[in-house]
């Protein structure tokens, strides 16, 4: 690893930090519909885990995928680097991604405040998942950064590991749009000479006349490998505004990791293109910031939709996810 900082996780505690500082109970309620943001998943020991955005990124447990228990945050204070680095930031820890890679659970998290892209994605690992192990996750710090000026924004990671083993980063949101490094093999830092793929982007000079949007309003990418293919799902248009939100995910895939990633009809993700997943139903509307994964025979589609009988709030949505004749992802509706 490049650099080791390490953090205390407050494993196995029962107790957290209040925004002022306080110490205040943990809440070790199980419940069946968590409230979530930016919902990432992994398994252990028979155990599903779930990250999301939150202060100190917000973690919840499950045996079953249905009842969910509240587990300590990751960090029980602000990693001291992304405090330093990221102006505003005081520990409301965004999107993060989870990968077990080489004997290690790695965990990618945003450093940002909203509507600025002077931002920063950490990386820290830990060998379970297991919130009674006293093992402490060790923070690496910075794996990419982005500044005022740059053309991208370094928030919402996903990490692919290709077909020969190659760990690969996919990020971004808003500014140029979706952006594509490859990881050392540590996934700790970036592979140097460091090359910048540009996988999906709204702002493009159209060349059937299409109108563009008035703001590149993508983001939330995470690339999962089906058959002979990386599908790329990203979130189109905005989130964050409650039952006014209009977000809604879309899919293209390419054989090769770093693109070009191209929709059911041929249309390219950097032209404008994009198979619909999935936008709203009679309980959610504006679903998106997703993350697809295979459990056993299975494969997962996950999200954050705002509840329409909740009065918007930000809530899971997961369901099973299939495949056409043609190898396009399809949602299952429970019955």
């Amino acid at each position: 690893m490049k650099r080791w900082i390490l953090f205390l996780a407050g494993v196995g505690c029962a107790w957290g930090a209040s925004a002022g500082g306080e110490e205040k109970p943990r809440d070790t309620r199980v419940v069946t519909r968590p409230l979530v943001h930016d919902p990432v998943m992994a398994m252990d020991g028979g155990n599903y885990y779930l990250y999301s955005t939150g202060q100190g990124l917000s973690c919840m447990s499950s045996h079953d995928l249905r009842e969910w228990r509240f587990e300590p945050p990751v960090f029980a204070e602000p990693p001291r680097w992304a405090m330093d680095s990221v102006p505003g930031y005081k520990g409301h820890t965004w999107a993060p991604d989870i990968v077990y890679h080489n004997g290690y659970y790695h965990l990618f998290y945003s450093s940002s405040t909203f509507g600025r892209n002077t931002s920063a994605i950490g990386h820290a690992f830990r060998s379970t998942l297991d919130p009674s192990d006293p093992e402490p996750w060790t923070d690496t710090g910075a794996v990419v950064v982005s500044h005022a000026g740059d053309n991208y924004n370094a928030i919402d990671p996903n990490v692919v590991i290709d077909e020969e083993g190659h760990p690969y980063m996919t990020f971004g949101s808003f500014w140029g749009g979706i952006r594509m490094v490859r990881l050392t093999d540590d996934l700790s830092a970036t592979l140097k000479p460091e090359k910048m793929y540009t996988l999906c982007t709204r702002r493009y000079t159209p060349a059937d006349g299409m109108e563009q949007p008035e703001q590149n309003a993508v983001e939330a990418p995470f690339v999962f490998r089906h058959g002979d293919y990386y599908y790329l799902f990203v979130s189109y248009d905005f989130c964050c505004r409650g039952l006014r939100s209009n977000y809604r995910v879309i899919v293209g895939r390419s054989k090769q990791v770093c693109g070009p990633y191209a929709d059911r009809d041929g249309r390219l993700l950097t032209q404008g293109g994009g198979t619909p997943v999935v936008s709203s139903d009679e309980n959610f509307v504006a679903i998106g910031h997703c993350a697809a994964y295979r459990f056993g025979d299975k494969d997962y589609f996950m999200a954050h939709g705002y509840s329409r009988s909740q009065d918007g709030a930000s809530m899971l949505f997961l369901r099973e996810m299939e495949w056409d004749s043609e190898g396009w992802p399809v949602l299952v509706m429970p019955e």
